[in-house]
């Protein structure tokens, strides 16, 4: 048997909207993989009672058809489904590495990244990128048509999860279609300020490169609460703040020390909404990890 971890993720960061993402320390997926005459899924852990065991309906089922690699496949889930951290990725990720890996099927991490956008598929609808590419690859990516590109990076980072649920359909459908030509100069200029604080380990250009002006305002809507932790967050010491993937929850880059104090005041922002909600201090962190 072998046993794959595999990162939460926050994908867009703001101003990346379906192109950065992030590995995060924690928390993770653990998924345990042996080879089967035929695909079996059992499931585990956080929200284990909303993830379906048919190979058909789940993630990782997809993945292990499309590397014709028959396993039963145990998943414990430390990332909880629609928390907006990648939970389908993670799972999907883990199963692409293992099952390479057990069938010796010769991917490079950067190939089994399209591979494993398939598997998410079938759970979101829609195979993007940018939630499995840094599952996979660990670090920053960047993740487009063309491929995707890789930055080891060392971020403290706070993400905070609300009791709120937030479907990727609705986020999806509460984007703006266009955008203002001033609005999309600001954008560029805030990705490249991220990409390049990314690059030197930067949280102050991090968080600058954080703000969003087109898609965050109008998603910031389906989360109580959002613009008065987002407040709390930035009085506290972070340097940017901003929504992981689709919600609910929201991540916050700062400085090392100032990390334990961002985290009580996100929790208590939400608690003065009346949320509930679990807080993770974590960091940008590796890939997916074979044991």
């Amino acid at each position: 048997m072998l046993t794959v971890r595999a990162p939460a993720t926050s994908a867009n960061l703001g101003s990346g909207f379906d192109v950065f993402g992030v590995a995060l320390e924690r928390p993770a997926d653990v998924v345990r993989l042996k080879k089967a005459d035929r695909v079996t899924i059992e499931v585990t852990g956080a929200g284990s009672q909303y993830i379906p065991e048919d190979p058909d309906k789940n993630t990782v089922g997809a993945v292990a058809e499309a590397l014709d690699a028959p396993a039963h496949i145990q998943i414990d889930k430390g990332v909880r489904p629609a928390s907006g951290l990648g939970s389908s990725a993670a799972s999907a990720a883990a199963a692409a590495v293992g099952l390479n890996e057990l069938y010796d099927r010769g991917y490079s991490r950067e190939e089994l990244v399209p591979i494993a956008a398939k598997g998410e598929a079938v759970v979101s609808g829609d195979a993007h990128d940018d939630n499995v590419a840094p599952s996979i690859m660990g670090g920053f990516t960047i993740a487009t048509e063309k491929g995707v590109t890789q930055v080891d990076a060392d971020i403290p980072l706070v993400a905070c999860l609300p009791d709120i649920v937030v479907s990727t359909r609705d986020a999806r459908n509460v984007v703006p279609e266009t955008a203002r030509v001033d609005q999309m100069v600001e954008t560029v200029g805030n990705a490249a300020t991220l990409t390049t604080g990314m690059h030197r380990d930067d949280p102050e250009l991090v968080g600058q490169g954080m703000h969003d002006t087109v898609v965050t305002p109008a998603r910031a809507k389906l989360i109580d609460g959002y613009e008065q932790v987002r407040e709390a967050a930035l009085a506290a010491g972070a340097t940017g703040v901003t929504i992981s993937g689709a919600g609910p929850t929201v991540i916050a880059a700062c400085a090392e020390e100032d990390r334990r104090k961002i985290a009580s005041t996100m929790l208590d922002a939400f608690g003065e909404r009346g949320v509930d909600a679990r807080v993770y201090q974590t960091r940008i962190g590796r890939g997916a990890e074979v044991f």
